[in-house]
């Protein structure tokens, strides 16, 4: 399993943290995903390797939030 950490702007209550954290759970081939609203960032366990890490950051902007690329 490979974990990936990604910046976040935006994010400043549990209902962003939320909003994040579900939207990336969503996307086929992720395990887990588990905000840090202190440090901005999200840590994302995928089960997929060979996923693109551009879908995370469109999972990140549907949530209505800016990946930090």
């Amino acid at each position: 399993m490979k974990e990936l950490e990604i910046g976040v702007n935006g994010m400043n209550c549990g209902h962003c943290k939320m909003a994040v954290e579900n939207e990336l759970k969503d996307v086929a081939g992720v395990n887990n995903a588990e905000v840090s609203l202190e440090e901005k960032k999200v840590t994302v366990s995928l089960e997929d390797e060979s996923l693109s890490v551009d879908k995370l950051y469109e999972a990140i902007e549907e949530a209505g939030f800016e990946p930090v690329k």
